[in-house]
C-alpha cells in the first residue's frame, strides 16, 4: 500500500514536465536566425561559422585565437518570444570537440548583459542541461552584480566558445535544443 500511495506523487511530478522545442536542426531546417558574433566586434580575428552538416546538424565551427585582443566565437538567435520560469532548465543535444562552451541567453534585446553557465563537451553525442537559475548575469567575460537568472522571459539564445590561448579550432553539432518547464 505504500508502494502506489509513493507512486502517485512521482507521476504527478512527471506528467507536471513538459519539453518545448527552442530548435530541431535538421536538413530542411531554416536557420536563417542564427547569426555569429566573434571577436570582430571589438577588432579581434576569430572566425565562426555556422550551417548544417550533411546529416542535418547545427554545425557551429572555426577559429578563435586571442591575437588582436579577441578571444571568442559565437551563434545566436535573437528572435525568440519564450515565456520561461527560473526552475526550467534548457537541454541541449550535442557533440562537441571537447572544449568548453558557454549557453547565454537575454530576457530581453535591450539588456546589456547576458545569463551565462559553462559546459565541457566529452567528444560523444551528449544531453546538457542547464537550469535557468544556474546562469549567472555576465558582460564582455566579467560578472555583473545582479541576482541569477530570475526572468520570465527569453529573447535571445547564444552558444558561445573562448579561448585564453593563441590559437585553437574548435567544432560544435547540435541536434536540438528543448525547454524543460518544471
Amino acid at each position: 500500500m505504500i508502494r502506489s500511495i509513493l507512486f502517485i506523487p512521482i507521476l504527478l511530478i512527471m506528467s507536471c514536465t513538459t519539453n518545448t522545442s527552442i530548435f530541431d536542426f535538421h536538413k530542411n531546417a531554416d536557420i536563417s536566425n542564427w547569426r555569429i558574433e566573434d571577436d570582430r566586434v571589438m577588432g579581434g580575428i576569430s572566425q565562426g561559422e555556422f550551417e548544417l552538416s550533411d546529416d542535418g546538424h547545427g554545425y557551429f565551427h572555426g577559429i578563435v585565437t586571442v591575437e588582436s585582443n579577441g578571444g571568442f566565437s559565437s551563434v545566436q538567435n535573437n528572435s525568440y518570444d519564450l515565456d520561461v520560469e527560473p526552475t526550467d532548465q534548457i537541454t541541449i543535444r550535442l557533440k562537441g570537440d571537447g572544449h568548453t562552451f558557454q549557453l547565454r541567453v537575454k530576457d530581453s534585446q535591450d539588456t546589456y548583459y547576458s545569463y551565462e553557465k559553462s559546459f565541457k563537451t566529452s567528444g560523444e553525442w551528449e544531453d546538457v542541461a542547464i537550469l535557468l537559475s544556474d546562469m549567472q548575469p555576465t558582460y564582455r567575460g566579467r560578472e555583473v552584480n545582479k541576482p541569477n537568472f530570475d526572468k520570465n522571459h527569453i529573447s535571445q539564445v547564444r552558444i558561445m566558445i573562448g579561448t585564453k590561448k593563441k590559437q585553437e579550432p574548435f567544432e560544435l553539432l547540435i541536434d536540438k535544443i528543448e525547454l524543460i518547464k518544471a
